[in-house]
């Protein structure tokens, strides 16, 4: 992403390049990156913030990532293609995305929200990059759209596979497990080590009364997710 040398609102809309886009229209630029505390303050120099444009961005992100991942990965099941699009498509994923291309930077709040921290806030940087998109498809189609998707999101896609604070071991051991049977997983925490500032868990998940896996972690939910990740693996490896 091109960046400005000052606030955007002070600088030619037409010469910004966001997402390895170029916009045609500065309005429509300007108006994707207002947030709507600069309405209210009378600082934008449109009359409408961003909002529209997320709610439409959001439901061509979610078209866009839906069929990529349907064409890329023709074996997995509706519930599993919906658990990938989760990985990608929230707020957390996309709000790393908008940190790491400076996008913080270019969004137009008023001067509180400014100064209480909304340029990193990652709900407001999340809407921000689906308002961007909503621009995209308004003014180039889905083609334009898929083309970000392809470039910025997809390629994140494994590493988030691997990203234990995103995915959901525990979620997807207890669907994989309901598949073959009524009875859930059963976490107990086996251990415990370190003062009370400086406490480690370990979990171990059972099923069926047989121990499927274990994990340390410095809280019971870390720990769980751990052994949860675990018992998956041991699953892969010999179905059950």
């Amino acid at each position: 992403m091109k960046m400005p040398k000052d606030k955007p609102h002070n600088e030619n809309f037409a010469s910004f390049e966001t997402l390895g886009y170029k916009f045609r229209d500065p309005n429509l630029l300007r108006r994707a990156l207002t947030h709507r505390s600069a309405i209210k303050d009378g600082e934008a120099a449109v009359t409408a913030s961003n909002e529209r444009l997320e709610f439409l961005g959001d439901a061509v992100l979610g078209m866009v990532v839906c069929e990529r991942l349907f064409q890329r990965f023709p074996d997995r099941s509706e519930g599993e293609l919906t658990r990938l699009k989760a990985l990608l498509v929230n707020e957390s994923t996309l709000s790393r995305l908008a940190r790491e291309t400076g996008l913080g930077e270019l969004i137009i709040m008023s001067v509180e929200a400014a100064e209480s921290g909304g340029r990193q806030k990652s709900s407001i940087l999340a809407d921000t990059f689906e308002s961007l998109l909503g621009a995209i498809y308004l003014e180039s189609g889905l083609t334009a759209v898929s083309g970000v998707v392809d470039e910025y999101l997809l390629p994140r896609l494994e590493a988030l596979l691997s990203d234990e604070e995103i995915r959901n071991y525990k979620g997807e051991l207890q669907e994989l497990l309901q598949a073959t049977g009524e009875e859930q997983p059963r976490y107990e925490v086996t251990e415990k080590v370190g003062p009370d500032h400086d406490k480690r868990f370990r979990v171990a998940v059972f099923w069926k009364d047989e121990r499927l896996g274990g994990g340390w972690g410095t809280s019971k939910k870390q720990a769980e997710q751990r052994a949860a990740r675990q018992a998956l693996e041991k699953l892969k490896r010999s179905p059950h």
